[in-house]
């Protein structure tokens, strides 16, 4: 003879539920369910009220959808370092630049583009060189004389 299993039995089920305090699709479908399984088949549920909840139903989802869809958008923006340091494009920044020989020296010049590359933000100036956006010591607008000037500094 086989042997039932006791965990199965519903007194044997947690009586202790967590309500969730948000209702998403799954759970009002289950309640639409429900209904259309209890409803009476001498009175049955009228079309305009079915009509009305699968309506709302469809604009639940869809909402759901939307929500999703913006939040994955915005975290996209947030990771991207190019669309973070776009607006550094026409600026004027200022970094230091160590020579051959061990001296280093200030250098403005113009952002022309954004790229990326390992996940850091490079930006492309108007004197050729390519630099990290953190090594940015200094950004201000861009002036009017020409893009690009170097002051040179000794190592103290």
């Amino acid at each position: 003879m086989t042997k039932i299993d006791n965990s199965h039995y519903l007194s044997n089920q947690p009586k202790n539920r967590t309500p969730s305090p948000e209702l998403g699709k799954d759970e009002f479908l289950k309640i639409l369910m429900t209904q259309l399984q209890h409803q009476d088949p001498l009175d049955p549920m009228d079309d305009k009220d079915f009509i009305a909840q699968m309506a709302t139903f469809s604009q639940l989802e869809q909402t759901m959808n939307m929500a999703s869809s913006m939040e994955s958008l915005v975290q996209n923006q947030l990771v991207s370092p190019v669309i973070q340091y776009s607006h550094m494009i026409g600026k004027d920044v200022t970094y230091e630049h160590e020579n051959d020989d061990k001296t280093k020296e200030t250098i403005t010049s113009r952002v022309e583009s954004v790229s990326q590359k390992d996940g850091y933000a490079i930006l492309e100036l108007a004197n050729g060189e390519k630099i990290y956006a953190d090594s940015i010591i200094k950004a201000a607008d861009a002036s009017d004389e020409d893009s690009t000037e170097t002051e040179d500094e000794t190592d103290a």
